[in-house]
């Protein structure tokens, strides 16, 4: 049963990739100016400033962020690679950390020509390896099942079967899932793994956007919310019947709405949130 409208913008969080033209500042502004006070963080636009400066301007503004996006892309064919990748996600933790946020999005990654056996299981080694840390920093990580069609060279988690089954290997707290709906919406099986999610404590985050029936890119055509055939209130009811609680996640990759006016598709942005999810 789909849930009930939405009427108001304080559960709303928007990826600053959505508005991928712009600075933190700008996204901080505007998503203020717009009643916004959810902000989940890119890594691109910390790199210019540096986290502790991204922090303080995140808690001058009274933002909350949800998450930094994005740590993962552990599989690779050497050790050093391993060890480097290993690395970067110590980072992410660390920007987290600084910046505020509850989570690391991990993007898992994939190998052309290694089985995704192999791959998931050196994502959990390398997520295995990065808990210490995350635990020190008090830093959830949700793993985000990407389509199938990224599953040569982005992501060996699929769906949310196969980032429950790594949960159920590591059985720590701070591990968990990043549910999308651009991801998983296809799958017979959703309802059921949402719902396990919300037994298991591992429902960690809920991210929306739309899939165009005629997609022009693979990864940077997402739709809008109300541009495509994802029911996103159904979904939006099964994660809060699952009891969760946080952001709806603004996430849209969009060669066409980073061409439109930044300030302009905000506006559009709200309208169809409180429209469509």
């Amino acid at each position: 049963m789909p849930a009930s409208p939405i009427s108001d913008l304080s559960r709303c969080a928007i990826h600053t990739m959505t508005n991928k033209p712009w600075t933190l500042r700008q996204c901080v502004d505007a998503y203020s100016a717009a009643g916004v006070k959810g902000i989940s963080v890119w890594r691109n636009v910390i790199e210019p400033i540096g986290a502790k400066e991204a922090g303080k301007l995140l808690r001058e503004n009274d933002m909350r962020v949800p998450a930094l996006v994005r740590g993962g892309f552990f599989p690779a064919t050497s050790a050093e690679a391993r060890a480097k990748a290993i690395d970067v996600n110590r980072a992410c933790i660390d920007e987290a950390h600084e910046i505020g946020a509850e989570m690391v999005v991990l993007v898992c990654g994939a190998v052309p020509g290694m089985s995704l056996e192999d791959a998931r299981k050196q994502v959990t080694e390398g997520i295995a390896e990065i808990l210490p840390q995350a635990h020190s920093a008090n830093v959830k990580l949700a793993i985000e099942p990407l389509h199938p069609m990224y599953a040569a060279d982005r992501s060996c988690v699929c769906r949310m079967t196969d980032a429950r089954r790594i949960c159920q290997q590591l059985r720590d707290p701070l591990v968990g899932i990043a549910v999308d709906v651009f991801h998983v919406w296809w799958d017979s099986d959703l309802q059921k793994e949402i719902r396990l999610a919300g037994e298991t404590a591992t429902l960690l985050a809920f991210h929306v956007c739309d899939w165009r029936v005629q997609m022009r890119d693979q990864l940077n055509d997402r739709g809008l919310m109300g541009d495509g055939v994802i029911d996103l209130r159904m979904i939006r009811g099964w994660v809060e019947e699952a009891g969760f609680k946080g952001y709806n996640e603004v996430e849209v990759f969009s060669d066409e709405y980073w061409k439109m006016d930044q300030a302009e598709y905000v506006k559009l942005i709200g309208e169809r949130y409180l429209q469509h999810v």
